[in-house]
């Protein structure tokens, strides 16, 4: 499985983007699918999750109210909404995709099979 995120960039604070994550198979509508992200000096970090469906969203407390998650299987394909943007939220985004157990907490790494190379999220204040 290939994993490849887009749609980062520059934006001021207050702005927003919608971060995209494309992954390669068949077998995509099965996969838990989460995103990460790492900023400079720390360690990476949970942002949000989706379960294979899409009926099961999570998000970290960070960007809760501020962030949608979704999917398109058809597209093999998931979507991260991110409004308000804060300089807080700079930092390298990354997509992970793994098999959607249950019992999965969806906010662990070791959870994720398949990473991508991130995508570059820079807020200005």
């Amino acid at each position: 499985v290939q994993v490849v995120e887009s749609g980062g960039g520059l934006v001021q604070a207050g702005g927003s983007l919608r971060l995209s994550c494309a992954a390669s198979g068949r077998a995509f509508s099965r996969y838990a699918v989460g995103w990460f992200r790492q900023a400079p000096g720390k360690e990476r970090e949970f942002v949000s999750g989706i379960s294979w469906s899409g009926g099961s969203t999570y998000y970290a407390d960070s960007v809760k109210g501020r962030s949608t998650i979704s999917r398109d299987n058809a597209k093999n394909r998931v979507y991260l909404q991110m409004s308000t943007l804060k300089p807080e939220d700079t930092a390298v985004y990354y997509c992970a995709v793994g098999e959607d157990y249950s019992g999965n907490h969806h906010f662990r790494e070791l959870e994720y099979d398949y990473w991508g190379q991130g995508t570059q999220v820079t807020v200005s204040s």
